[in-house]
């Protein structure tokens, strides 16, 4: 369908595609730890991701981020989506979990190497409470802890409401 024909309004949500990855070891995840001279996030615990490119797909960007950002590789699988209510233009977060990959036929679960992004570590789900994380870590985190593989993705929102409290409503 052409541009013209997409239905685009100013009341409607414009989305940036961006990837968010939880790779979990036994009961770990790797986490990243954001470099202190990050603008946004700056020693704070996330998942790793960033931006879908034009021309690549939300899986690729996935996969692409997490060497990126760690040296690593993971057997992949959505999760879910949320739409980040960010005004005018929002943000498409697609969520994947996975397992390291295996490579040559021996496991990848080695030590991730850090890059401009910060320092990935692999953290126990038990002690993320602990850390100082970005604000929707746990409830993002929660969420997929408790999914497997094969599980129908959620679909879920986030938008601050007018306490600018930060609310994540999955959908049913």
């Amino acid at each position: 369908m052409p541009k013209s024909d997409q239905g685009i309004t100013k009341d409607r949500y414009m989305l940036i595609p961006r990837t968010i990855i939880f790779v979990r070891r036994g009961d770990s995840y790797l986490l990243l730890k954001g470099a202190p001279t990050k603008r946004l996030w700056a020693n704070k615990y996330n998942g790793i991701g960033g931006h879908a490119e034009r021309g690549e797909g939300v899986l690729s960007a996935a996969r692409r981020e997490l060497r990126e950002e760690t040296g690593l590789e993971a057997n992949l699988w959505l999760c879910g989506t949320v739409i980040v209510d960010a005004g005018e233009i929002g943000i498409c977060l697609y969520v994947f979990s996975g397992k390291p990959a295996a490579l040559g036929g021996k496991s990848s679960e080695g030590e991730p190497q850090p890059s401009k992004e910060g320092a990935a570590e692999w953290v126990r789900y038990e002690a993320v409470g602990d850390l100082p994380v970005v604000e929707d870590l746990p409830v993002l985190l929660s969420k997929i802890h408790t999914m497997k593989r094969g599980d129908p993705p959620f679909s879920a929102r986030s938008f601050y409401d007018q306490e600018q409290k930060l609310q994540v409503e999955f959908e049913k």
